[in-house]
C-alpha cells in the first residue's frame, strides 16, 4: 500500500486545514488508517484513528472536538481517508502523516505516506 498525503498549508490560529490522503496498491488489505503528527523538536503522536469500514474512529484528547476523520471506502476498499481540522491552534503546528494497517500475504504490516506540513 502506498500513501500520498495533501492539504497542508500555513493558515491563521482559529481557522481550518483539511488534509487528504490517498492510498494505492492493495487497499483491499487495509484495516484501519490514522493520522500522526510530529511537531518541531518533539516526538511523533497519534492524532486519529479511523477502522475502513469507517465505522469507528478515535482521537488524541488534544484535538477531539475539533479535528474529523473520515473515509472515503467505495466499493467496499479504502481509497482516501481526510482530517478536518478546526479551531487549529499554534501548538497543531507539524507534519502530518497518514498511516495504514493492515494484513497481507501473512503479515501484518503498517504503511506511512511521506508526511504534509501543516502550520496552525
Amino acid at each position: 500500500v502506498q500513501l500520498v498525503e495533501s492539504g497542508g498549508g500555513l493558515v491563521q490560529a482559529g481557522g481550518s486545514l483539511r488534509l487528504s490522503c490517498a492510498a494505492s496498491g492493495v487497499t483491499s488489505s487495509i484495516k484501519t488508517m490514522g493520522w500522526y503528527r510530529q511537531p518541531p523538536g518533539k516526538q511523533r503522536e497519534l492524532v486519529a484513528t479511523i477502522a475502513s469500514s469507517g465505522g469507528s474512529a478515535n482521537y488524541a484528547d488534544s484535538v477531539k472536538g475539533r479535528f474529523t476523520v473520515s473515509v472515503d471506502n467505495a466499493k467496499n476498499t479504502v481509497h482516501t481517508i481526510d482530517l478536518q481540522m478546526n479551531s487549529l491552534k499554534p501548538e497543531d503546528t507539524a507534519v502530518y502523516y497518514c498511516t495504514a494497517q493492515g494484513y497481507y500475504l501473512g503479515s501484518n504490516y503498517m504503511a506511512w505516506g511521506q508526511g504534509t506540513q501543516d502550520c496552525g
